[in-house]
Formats: C-alpha cells, sequence, structure tokens
C-alpha cells in the first residue's frame, strides 16, 4: 500500500477520535453537545440519554417514555420465558447477577424473537413502504411472502409461536395515545398490512412490528434501532435471577435419575482388571 493508502488509519495511531463525547478527567463528561453533569443529569431521563448517545439527538420526553414503555413490554417476569431462563438457570446455580442477566440478554438476540427479530421486520416496512409509494396495494406486498396458494403468508413481524393477537401492542397503542403520538407512515402501512392478514387468515402485528415501523417513523435507521433496543429484556430476566437467588441453590426444576428417559444402550458389566478385555 501506498501511504495515501494507509492515511486513514496512520491518523489514528495512538489517537482516539470520537464525536460521541467523553470524560474531561476531574472536570467534566461531554454527551455530544451537552455537559452530562451540568445539563442531563436530574434534569432529562435516563432514556433520552440512552437515545442521544445512540443517535445524538435528544428526544422529547414523549418519546422517551414511548420507548421505556417498550421496554417494560418487552420484560415479562416469567422463568419460561427463552432468555429469563438462563437468569433463573444462573440464579439457581449461584452465578453473578452481571454474568446471569447478561446471558439472558445475549439469548434474545434470536431470530425468533426479542430484538433479534428487528433487521427482518426493518427490511419488511422498509421494502413494503417503498412499494406502497410505487403504487403498489397492500395485497401486492403481502403477496410477496407468500411461497404458493397453498400456503399462508409468512411476514416478519406477524403473528406470534403461542398466541393470536398481541395484548402489549394494544397497551403500546393507549401509551401512544395518552403521550399524543402521531401515526407515521411506517406504522400506518403496519396498520394496513395487519387488516389485510385478519381478513384473510386471522393474523395482527406483534409487538416487534410496533416496536421497529414507530421507531422508524422517528427517522433511526437500523443499527440505531437495534442499539436502542439491544437492552430491552434486561427487567425480566433480572426478576427471574433474582427470584431463583433467593431461592435454595439448584431448585430450579430439579431432576430425578427416573425423569429422564435414557434410551441408550442398556447398562453392561465392565471387565476387571487382568479378564480378557480388560487393562
Amino acid at each position: 500500500m501506498s501511504a495515501n493508502e494507509t492515511e486513514f488509519w496512520d491518523e489514528r495511531r495512538g489517537v482516539i477520535r470520537t464525536k460521541r463525547g467523553g470524560w474531561i478527567i476531574g472536570d467534566k463528561v461531554r454527551i455530544r453537545d451537552y455537559s452530562l453533569l451540568d445539563d442531563l443529569v436530574g434534569k432529562v431521563s435516563y432514556f433520552q440519554s440512552l437515545i442521544l448517545n445512540i443517535t445524538g439527538e435528544l428526544p422529547s420526553p414523549e418519546i422517551s417514555r414511548w420507548v421505556e414503555a417498550l421496554y417494560q413490554c418487552l420484560s415479562f417476569p416469567d422463568p419460561r420465558i427463552w432468555c429469563n431462563q438462563i437468569g433463573t438457570l444462573g440464579g439457581t446455580l449461584r452465578a453473578s447477577s452481571v454474568a446471569s442477566i447478561t446471558a439472558g440478554i445475549l439469548a434474545s438476540d434470536s431470530r425468533m424473537y426479542g430484538p433479534g427479530t428487528i433487521a427482518s421486520v426493518y427490511g419488511f416496512l422498509h421494502e413494503g413502504l417503498e412499494a406502497a409509494r410505487c403504487g403498489e396495494t397492500t395485497e401486492a406486498i403481502v403477496q410477496r411472502y407468500q411461497r404458493s396458494p397453498r400456503h399462508r403468508v409468512a411476514i416478519p413481524g406477524f403473528g406470534r409461536p403461542i398466541a393470536t393477537g398481541d395484548e402489549r401492542v394494544v397497551a403500546m397503542e393507549r401509551v401512544a395515545k395518552e403521550l399524543g403520538l402521531e401515526t407515521g407512515e411506517y406504522l400506518a402501512l403496519a396498520y394496513d398490512v395487519e387488516a389485510y392478514l385478519q381478513e384473510h387468515q386471522g393474523e395482527g402485528m406483534n409487538l416487534a412490528t410496533y416496536l421497529v415501523s414507530g421507531m422508524m417513523d422517528q427517522g433511526w435507521t437500523l443499527p440505531q434501532i437495534q442499539q436502542i433496543s439491544s437492552i430491552i429484556v434486561t427487567s425480566g430476566v433480572a426478576a427471574c435471577y433474582g427470584e431463583a437467588y433467593e431461592n435454595p441453590p439448584e431448585s430450579f426444576l430439579p431432576l430425578r435419575c427416573d425423569d429422564i428417559d435414557y434410551r441408550g444402550k442398556a447398562p453392561r458389566p465392565v471387565p476387571e482388571v487382568g479378564e480378557e478385555g480388560g487393562d
């Protein structure tokens, strides 16, 4: 490589460059154009600071409260839920709270549920709105996701594995109304798709679609939405970890030997030393 081809990296050798902020030791902490300690602490909510750190813009209190409500909706204290079960196992084994809750958060990064579904939902909504702007009907947008006339439509963010409908969306609609938030283009598209699917196969949007479409209407990019939502299951995992930790060790779903349906080879004698086949 020539000197010009390495200029970008050469300028950063031994130097940390950031536009997000930093700590001026013994003096102040900057977040973008704000002083954390003077302008933000005690004056804005944690979620306003979180969104500011990620997007570079300080959101309104209404938007931050809406995001906080989403966090509440995605943190059920139920140890049957996949990510919560990881936290529960950590608690019953007396692992540290940080290790156990972080492991639960990692388990939520799945293509089947939780923050891991955001990318596929975002892709559908992005492509769907582009198609709608070009004049495509809702039916045409939906039918892209139908493999054949015999198969049901399977669209990311619509339907749930073990339930019909999503009570969390109803709760979030109430919150949005109370906060005076308007329905944007992406959420409006989600409602159109939901109406079509409910008529033809009884499916509605789940919270992932509501979350992603609402955040897209704020102008947030896919990486920003993923970052804002990355620890959204924390409260539920922490609740399950705490309950397991308070109970006797290894008391979460203990098993007896006869609970295990062993289907391997039958027990057989082990040759004694000196016998044929023994060591």
